[in-house]
């Protein structure tokens, strides 16, 4: 979506621009893009945990079962697990023959002041139109980026 232009009324001489559309676009795209980076940073946190489990340390699998994804309508990240495999959801939820280790949830717990301040840097430049245009990068899209 492109950047929404100010709208300019006139009424009895007087000019009043509304940057309304423009603000919303920004707050949007903004908190989408520290989403993505917040996606990028617990996956990595993530591979990183499962690798140190034993049997894990030359696996390929990890790399492609952990993912995330950021949501435009609801401008939401939702990260996990691709399902069937052994070490995903046996691993995080547990079963009768397999105890619980909880990395999605773990990690994700572990890492909260670092999301803080990843909200928190891109939530700063709202403030300025430049550097907001420089951290929205409309073509990325997240999903499953190979570190």
């Amino acid at each position: 979506m492109p950047i929404p232009s100010q709208v300019k009324i006139k009424k009895q001489g007087v000019e009043i621009i509304s940057s309304i559309d423009r603000a919303k676009y920004y707050m949007l795209e903004l908190n989408r893009a520290a989403l993505r980076d917040v996606g990028k940073l617990l996956r990595k946190r993530q591979i990183e945990k499962v690798k140190k489990r034993p049997g894990m340390r030359r696996a390929k699998r990890p790399y492609n079962a952990f993912q995330y994804w950021v949501r435009k309508r609801e401008a939401d990240l939702q990260t996990g697990i691709k399902h069937a495999t052994w070490y995903g959801a046996e691993q995080e939820l547990g079963t009768n023959n397999q105890p619980r280790h909880a990395i999605l949830r773990d990690t994700t717990y572990e890492h909260i002041d670092d999301i803080r301040r990843i909200e928190g840097a891109y939530i700063k430049a709202i403030e300025d139109e430049n550097r907001a245009r420089g951290l929205i990068d409309e073509n990325d899209e997240g999903k499953n980026e190979n570190d």
